[in-house]
């Protein structure tokens, strides 16, 4: 039937939205890691002070600026 082959797909893989989820908080914590360890020059070149940079490694993981 029409209309039912995306409902066919979604339940042979009912984990992938988990899945990506939990992958995109990994890389968000190692992006905040990784801009923490920027020296106060590098972090001026990008136009942030370090006390942005605090504020933004210390919010939640689940609080993803990206999320849509």
């Amino acid at each position: 039937m029409k209309g039912q082959t995306g409902f066919v797909l979604m339940t042979k893989r009912p984990f992938s939205g988990l899945f990506h989820t939990v992958a995109r908080w990994q890389v968000l914590y190692r992006e905040r890691q990784l801009l923490a360890s920027l020296s106060d020059d590098a972090l001026k070149d990008i136009g942030l002070n370090r006390a942005d940079v605090e504020q933004e490694r210390h919010l939640p993981f689940w609080e993803d600026p990206l999320r849509k």
